[in-house]
């Protein structure tokens, strides 16, 4: 049997780390590199495009409300009708355009934010479908092509540390508190939280606050590498559920969200409580020609 080591680190002895642990991190990287470069990764992500009521046409052609990369498409693909946040998609004739992989003379379209949504309209490599955040509404474009899965350059990270792999105490709300996370957008969205994570780290007592996201803690913050190593506006990170009072969190994870690499997502910012005066040099680095050699 392969022997287990204790890591111990400003006082707080954390999970056992088997030396598997290092391979199993890498593994993680080497899947989330590659869900990044996928034709339906945030790399393929070319386009957002506001919705005015009523009539919003989507083509190559230049008066297009939702102008299409030249090439790409036919000049006329087809309209966004929206009105008192419903939309309405009719494709033009010949256009080749499918919504959910079917063809179709009108379709209502669900948004990214309702159950099973949202739904897909396709033309040759090109999918657009409905987010919804706040009270406005706007269509998202992939394109197989777009510039920034071509000219993506790779991730870079700090060497696995299996120190940062932090066995936290949970701390449970007696109900779900509010919780206001800003966006890059300027808006503030609001969610709630089951408790938060409590540990220590470089001699200094921390917390982080979460959100349930499919079925998992999800936590948006920042900490002191972002002046000068990590992506500044802050990093992700996702848990398991609290267990027997405890909460894994393993900052080898911590990733940098779709609007370090597209400028046409609509991140979450890291809301006051989840701003660390802690240096957490574990994780994805900054992304592009501003990445520091580690």
């Amino acid at each position: 049997m392969r022997s287990l080591l204790l890591f111990v680190t400003a006082g707080v002895v954390l999970a056992a780390i088997s030396p598997d642990y290092v391979n199993q991190i890498l593994a993680w990287r080497k899947a989330r590199e590659a869900e990044l470069r996928a034709g339906d990764g945030w790399l393929s992500v070319a386009g957002l495009f506001w919705l005015s009521d009523g009539a919003n046409t989507a083509g190559t052609d230049p008066s297009s409300a939702i102008m299409l990369p030249a090439g790409s498409a036919p000049a006329h693909v087809g309209i966004f009708e929206f009105h008192d946040g419903r939309t309405t998609f009719r494709p033009d004739p010949g256009s080749g355009a499918l919504v959910n992989g079917k063809p179709a003379q009108s379709a209502e379209l669900k948004s990214d934010t309702d159950t099973g949504g949202p739904d897909m309209v396709t033309c040759r490599d090109l999918t657009m479908f409905l987010i919804h955040r706040g009270n406005r509404y706007a269509i998202r474009l992939r394109d197989k092509s777009s510039e920034y899965r071509r000219d993506f350059t790779g991730l870079h990270w700090y060497p696995v540390k299996p120190e940062y792999r932090v066995v936290a105490k949970w701390v449970a709300y007696a109900k779900p508190k509010p919780m206001s996370i800003p966006n890059v957008l300027g808006e503030t969205e609001q969610d709630s939280s089951p408790g938060y994570a409590e540990f220590k780290l470089q001699g200094k007592e921390l917390r982080l606050t979460p959100v349930i996201d499919e079925g998992q803690l999800f936590f948006i913050f920042r900490d002191l590498t972002s002046k000068t190593a990590t992506y500044q506006p802050g990093r992700f990170l996702y848990s398991d559920l609290p267990k027997n009072g405890e909460v894994v969190l393993d900052f080898n994870k911590a990733y940098n969200p779709p609007c370090a690499f597209t400028p046409y997502a609509t991140c979450p910012l890291p809301p006051p409580e989840n701003r660390l005066p802690v240096a957490i040099d574990a994780g994805e680095l900054r992304y592009g020609k501003g990445h520091p050699e580690r």
